[in-house]
């Protein structure tokens, strides 16, 4: 049976690392919204498909379909999450280390953003959880490699594929004799699937993250039935939508024109790309970076065209991304340490 609301609410009231931990991961949603969910629209705000405001709305909307739609027929993604280490030490102690590593989370991304760097919570969420289990457990044994192998391959995934496909579909449209307006009346729709497999991708990761920390105040975290409320599903689509509506312009800018020029053509072919490889990847159950698939759409697509991609600017991402890894661990690792001493 679903956990309740009320249920929840209970454990929360008397459980203050829980609550903690509800709320750093609320904060960590909200920063998604604000600072990842804007790749989706890069094209089509860049090229002028859509203005700003109109495009955030869009993205919002279409945030809060993909996590209620997909995660109610495939929660493989979340599940993989939920699993990716184990916390031992009873409760309180597990409670904490997690904790620890949402604080971890919410200290990187505010960190991309002061620098306009497109960063993957994705990435940094499954860095710092493992962080902080090594630190609660002091050993690699609490590490779940089978999940990791999962992320490692989404990475992959995301790059390589991402490039490729963006590549593939700017050599294609290439071709195809249509004038600007309808190459932008397209990138539309473009936005709208990017915003919802985003949704479908990233709302499902943190979802794991709230049932990992009510099974850990329960101290059942080794269990498998994965049954996801529908409120819960509301709250995590809703505060990922609201910091979507925040804005995020900053991280566009980074993406959509210093990176790599794009036109009506190129935007569209962005949008193609990435949704070939975040729809592949939602099928497959594998949990993708949002940011590193669209990222490398956009570089596949500047490589591919006339209007070459800024690679100084793609190497500080690329650098980025490469940190996120060790330092988000590093983090969790630290913040875990010093709340359970």
């Amino acid at each position: 049976m679903p956990l309740s609301f009320f249920d929840f609410l209970n454990q929360m009231i008397g459980n203050p690392a829980l609550l903690g931990t509800v709320l750093l991961v609320l904060a960590v949603l909200l920063v998604n919204g604000w600072t990842d969910a804007p790749n989706a629209i890069a094209g089509a705000v860049v090229t002028g498909a859509l203005p700003f405001r109109s495009a955030v709305l869009l993205a919002a909307v279409c945030n809060f379909l993909g996590v209620l739609c997909v995660t109610s027929v495939n929660a493989s993604v979340a599940e993989t999450v939920y699993s990716i280490a184990s916390f031992g030490g009873g409760p309180e102690a597990a409670l904490t280390a997690l904790c620890a590593a949402m604080t971890a989370i919410v200290l990187w991304a505010a960190a991309a953003w002061i620098f306009g760097i497109p960063t993957s919570e994705s990435h940094a969420l499954v860095a710092g959880i493992s962080g902080a289990a090594v630190a609660l457990e002091d050993s690699l044994s609490c590490i779940r490699w089978d999940c990791w192998a999962k992320v490692i391959l989404g990475l992959i995934l995301s790059t390589a594929a991402g490039f490729w496909a963006g590549r593939a579909a700017e050599r294609s449209l290439s071709s195809v004799k249509l004038s600007n307006s309808i190459f932008l009346l397209a990138q539309v729709p473009g936005a709208a699937a990017s915003s919802f497999l985003h949704g479908a991708q990233d709302g499902q990761k943190f979802i794991g993250v709230f049932l990992l920390g009510s099974a850990l105040a329960q101290g059942r975290a080794d269990e498998r039935t994965f049954l996801i409320p529908l409120w819960l599903m509301i709250l995590c689509a809703g505060f990922m939508a609201l910091g979507t509506l925040m804005g995020g312009k900053r991280i566009i800018d980074t993406v959509g024109r210093d990176m790599v020029t794009l036109g009506p053509r190129e935007g569209l072919a962005a949008d193609l790309g990435s949704i070939a490889c975040l729809f592949a990847a939602t099928l497959l159950g594998l949990p993708v970076s949002t940011t590193h698939t669209r990222t490398s759409a956009l570089l596949g697509v500047g490589s591919a065209g006339e209007l070459r991609p800024d690679w100084s600017v793609a190497a500080r991402i690329i650098l980025a991304w490469l940190l996120t890894f060790p330092i988000c661990m590093l983090i969790g690792y630290g913040m875990a340490k010093a709340f359970l001493s």
